[in-house]
This record gives structure tokens, C-alpha cells and sequence, in this order.
């Protein structure tokens, strides 16, 4: 079944290309066009479009339904091209006559629309959820070992002294700009398109402010082309949102893949996190981190695929949009599995002790060293020729790490402010 069949046969080579893998893609937004479709059906009868009757079966059947879906029973047989056309016929089937009035008032387009928005509107609230709980144990690992020190790198050139707590804090503090996007996100997405129709609206005397009110929308999207505006540019914002986790997640991930290799030696996994080589047996590799920053890249590039398909469209559907929604569901559900993957391995992080008397951690200390010069009177820039002097002769002399005392520093993390500057954010 079709929801556009007018009895005319299409082609089935022609038929396969445009239908795509939607019946595979569709039963994530499944749940999503039931509720829409309950909603409408309650609307249609408070209009007088509907009898109360008709809505009352119409709403049984979807609950039926939707009671299937939760139980992971909902198919989308190979008969129908995609859930919503499944879901019309199987109301047909139930009601008769009365199945085929859900349609009155509103357009497989504006259907896809709502399903869509509800979808990210309740995946970006899980989304936030695995962020809180990677930074929470990013925070945990923070304060657990702010006191062990690690060398800082500029240009992979041993810098400034760093810590355990500075690192394992910055990637946390970090995820909160990633939490405003997601924040900013859920307000573009928190808008009922439902009523718009194919963009420009019905004749029929809809409730519009009825269905955003049922459906929990925190707006109406109130201008009908508008509304269909909106397709391709939620998918634009949802994916840039992800994206931006997924660049703090990729950076993340390197930094231990570097951190885990012999040359660094700064922490360690379980042998149970680690994989092996096929003619090495002494490796062991932290597959599972490079994996993640694999799919960390993968979901930076959905946003600019989703400019490339809509950049240059006019206003009004276009089937380009069909194209949209695999990759965006796809980044919705890798994000969250990243999420939780990576803080199941980084909870497991063994932390080793680094020796920074070693020869190649020397000038780690040069700017404590022009410190202790400037504090003895000594202007800055003469004490800076100083210590560049003893580093050119080789007469240097690395001593005792100084107190970084300022907020944010070494001893000084700031992991109270951090935690209240997340906790701000999340409940925006």
C-alpha cells in the first residue's frame, strides 16, 4: 500500500529505488506516527471531522499498536512502503471506512514532519542523559587523581607540567558547550509541524494548538511553509549538534590511544578491553578507542552531507528530503552508543605513575623556573632570556614543581564550578 496509489501501476524497478530501505529506517520513528496519529484522530473529532466514536475505535487500534511497537513486535512488511502506510491499512483493516479517514487534514509530509521532531526531541534528551553520565566519571577520575602529574604537549613538544585531574577535567568541561548545542537543538526541534500538510495548510478547520498541546510540542511551527522549511534544516541542527560531541569524543580518543602506546606509557585498560595481533603477541591494542574515533568521524561528516542535499532546494517538498532521515537517525543512534561505550572503557582506565625526572621531561619545568626569576624581582622578558640561555648551553636545571594556584591550574581544578556549570546547562 501507498498513501499516493491512485491505481496506476508503478514501475517495480522505479518503485525499488524510491522506496529505499524506508520500512527498515521507519521503525525508529514508528512510535512517533502513532502518537501523531492519535493526536490528530482526537483533534478530527473535537473539529467535527470525526465522530466521537470514530475517534475513540481509531484511537484503540493505535494503541494496540503502539503497545506492539513497545514490545518490539511492530513490523513494516515488505507489502508497505513505510510505516505510514502500514499503519493506515492496518486501521483500514480494523475499521473499515473509518480507517481511511485518519488521513483527513494532513499530508504524508507533515506525518513524516511531527514523527520526525518528536523522534529527536525525545533522542536528544536521551543523548543529554549519556552525556551527564560520561561526565560525571570524566569528574570522578578528576578528582580521584588531580594529584599525579603528566607532562603537557604543544606541537607533540614537552611543555608545561599537567595532571591527571587537568585532563580527565577538560574533556567534562568541554562536553558542556557540546550540552548548550544540545539544548539549542531541542528547542528548534520542539515545534509542531503537524496541520502544515503538504506546505500550505487544509481548508479543513484543524486545531493546531490542539495537537501541539496533546503532543507535548513546546510551540507551534504556526506558518505552513514554515513548518516544511523546517525538513532538512532539524536534520542539519540535530546532526551539527552530534557532531560536536562526536569532535570532543574524537579528540578524546586520541589523546588515549597516544597516551596507551609505549612511548608515552601514561595509563593503561584490562587486557579484557584490548585486542591482539594475528603475528604479534605481545600487542594489545586499544582497538575499542580507535574504533570510536573512527565513528566519531563518521557522524562529523552527516551535517555536511545534509547541506549538500538541501543548500540549493526552493521552498516546498522535494523527495531529496527521503535521502535525509537514514543519516540522521543513524548519527542519533551511534551517538548514543558512543557515548555509552566510551564511558564504560574510561571508567575502566588504569592511571601509571610517569616519571618527570626522566631526561626527555628536562624543560618541563622552564616556565616554573622564569617564575621563581620574576618572583625574586627579576622583570619577565630578562627572565625568559635567562632560562632560554641555560636551555641553549645545556646548563638548565630542572626543579621542584611549583603551586599553580589560580582556578582552572594544576592545583587549583575548579571541579565544584565545573560540576555547577554542567548542572546549569542540563537543566535548561
Amino acid at each position: 500500500m501507498k498513501l499516493w496509489e491512485k491505481g496506476i501501476p508503478t514501475d517495480q524497478k522505479i518503485e525499488a529505488f524510491t522506496v529505499g530501505n524506508d520500512r527498515e529506517i521507519d521503525i525508529h520513528i514508528a512510535k512517533y506516527d502513532l502518537l501523531a496519529s492519535k493526536a490528530h484522530a482526537q483533534m478530527l473529532a473535537r473539529v467535527g471531522l470525526l465522530t466521537i466514536e470514530e475517534s475513540e475505535a481509531l484511537c484503540k487500534e493505535l494503541d494496540k499498536m503502539i503497545a506492539l511497537e513497545q514490545n518490539g513486535q511492530f513490523v513494516i512488511e515488505q507489502d508497505y512502503e513505510d510505516v505510514h502506510s502500514k499503519i493506515e491499512a492496518d486501521l483500514i483493516k480494523a475499521l473499515g471506512d473509518t480507517g481511511k479517514k485518519i488521513h483527513t487534514g494532513r499530508s504524508r509530509n507533515d506525518q513524516v514532519l511531527v514523527a520526525l521532531q518528536l523522534y529527536f526531541k525525545a533522542e536528544l534528551a536521551e543523548i543529554k542523559l549519556g552525556v551527564k553520565t560520561l561526565f560525571d566519571t570524566l569528574l570522578d577520575l578528576a578528582e580521584t587523581h588531580k594529584d599525579k602529574l603528566l607532562p603537557g604537549y604543544t606541537h607533540f613538544q614537552v611543555a608545561m607540567p599537567s595532571s591527571f585531574g587537568l585532563w580527565f577535567s577538560a574533556y567534562a568541561e568541554v562536553l558542556i558547550d557540546d550540552l548548550y548545542l544540545l539544548n539549542a537543538v531541542q528547542k528548534v526541534v520542539d515545534q509542531n509541524p503537524l496541520g502544515s500538510g503538504a506546505g500550505y495548510g487544509s481548508s479543513f478547520p484543524l486545531d493546531r494548538e490542539a495537537t501541539t498541546q496533546s503532543l507535548d510540542f513546546a510551540t507551534l511551527k504556526y506558518n505552513v511553509v514554515a513548518a516544511q522549511l523546517s525538513r532538512g534544516k532539524s536534520e542539519r541542527t540535530v546532526t551539527q549538534a552530534i557532531a560536536n560531541v562526536a569532535n570532543t569524543l574524537s579528540r578524546f580518543a586520541m589523546d588515549i590511544c597516544l597516551y596507551c602506546s609505549q612511548n608515552f606509557n601514561f595509563i593503561g585498560f584490562p587486557d579484557a578491553l584490548t585486542t591482539g595481533s594475528s603475528i604479534m603477541p605481545h600487542k594489545k591494542n586499544p582497538d575499542v578507542f580507535e574504533l570510536l574515533r573512527g565513528t566519531c568521524n563518521q557522524l562529523q561528516a552527516i551535517p555536511q552531507e545534509m547541506v549538500l542535499l538541501t543548500n540549493n532546494l526552493p521552498s516546498g517538498y522535494h523527495r531529496d528530503f527521503q535521502l535525509l532521515k537514514e543519516n540522521a537517525i543513524k548519527a542519533v543512534e551511534d551517538v548514543k552508543v558512543v557515548l555509552d561505550i566510551f564511558n564504560f572503557a574510561i571508567a575502566q582506565v588504569a592511571i601509571k605513575e610517569v616519571d618527570l625526572s626522566e631526561e626527555k621531561y628536562q624543560y618541563l619545568f622552564t616556565v616554573d623556573a622564569i617564575s621563581d626569576l620574576v618572583t625574586a624581582g627579576i622583570p619577565f622578558r630578562e627572565a625568559y632570556k635567562q632560562i632560554g640561555k641555560q636551555v641553549e648551553t645545556g646548563s638548565f636545571k630542572a626543579g621542584n614543581t611549583k603551586q599553580h594556584s589560580h582556578l582552572g591550574s594544576i592545583h587549583n581544578l575548579g571541579l565544584d564550578q565545573i560540576r555547577e556549570k554542567f548542572e546549569r546547562a542540563f537543566v535548561e
